[in-house]
């Protein structure tokens, strides 16, 4: 198995208003991002290409849409810039493997 280039325990994931975890985890791991329950059962997951992530405005937190669905992380102290740093590389080794330049 491969290991993850990001992986992110204890956050809080919710889909807009509904908690759907308080300790679950975001990993980012051959270039899809997924977000998992505390016990491990996969809540959603895409190609990191068909992801949105934004983390402007918010401490600790971002919004990610994942094929249409919007959820919000809520990070522990540091973390929520490990994402989007993974979430960036990723994107950038997909295009490299496709050979595109420049994004």
């Amino acid at each position: 198995m491969v290991e993850p280039e990001y992986d992110a325990g204890g956050v809080r994931i919710r889909r807009m208003l509904r908690s759907l975890t308080r300790a679950g985890h975001v990993q980012v791991r051959d270039g899809q991002l997924v977000l998992k329950t505390s016990y491990g059962s996969e809540i959603d997951s895409a190609p990191v290409d068909e992801v949105r992530i934004s983390g402007y405005g918010m401490q600790d937190s971002a919004l990610a849409t994942i094929s249409g669905t919007r959820y919000v992380l809520r990070f522990g102290l540091g973390h929520r810039a490990g994402l989007l740093n993974a979430v960036r590389t990723a994107r950038a080794k997909a295009a490299a493997e496709r050979g595109v330049l420049g994004g």
